[in-house]
């Protein structure tokens, strides 16, 4: 899959706190891309369930998504299904202009947000090697 997946840093640190695997987070990408969207929250925002480690998509997590086929896609917040049920609509609000901002972003700006650590990578790509800088 060829589409930047990045989380940010509280997401980034919700994951590793839940055993969440960048494997895991890049199949619900990877499903996002086929059409298969758990929700369509509006403004680039997509809901998607994650697996929780060992188990299934029915008890494991919800991730919130500033989501765009083919461009980019940003894990902006999760929760476990066991402790909520869903998030509140002025949190939900506050979501889409964060996703808003996110999908507005140029390459400067993601790369600004990886250096300082905002952002997070999830599937970083490898260094070329030397063959393939000469092309």
């Amino acid at each position: 899959m060829d589409v930047p997946i990045f989380k940010t840093k509280w997401f980034a640190r919700f994951a590793r706190k839940e055993g969440i695997s960048d494997a895991a987070l890049t199949e619900a990408i990877s499903q996002a891309e086929k059409g298969l969207v758990d929700a369509k929250l509006g403004g680039d925002l997509i809901k998607q369930r994650v697996a929780r480690s060992g188990g299934g998509k029915s008890g494991g997590y919800r991730t919130l998504i500033a989501f765009r086929a083919k461009d980019r896609a940003v894990f902006l917040y999760g929760f476990a299904k066991n402790e909520r049920e869903n998030i509140k609509d002025d949190e939900l609000a506050t979501l889409k202009e964060i996703a808003a901002a996110w999908m507005a972003a140029d390459t400067k700006k993601i790369e600004r947000a990886l250096k300082e650590g905002e952002l997070h990578d999830v599937n970083p790509k490898e260094p070329k090697d030397e063959k393939d800088r000469k092309k």
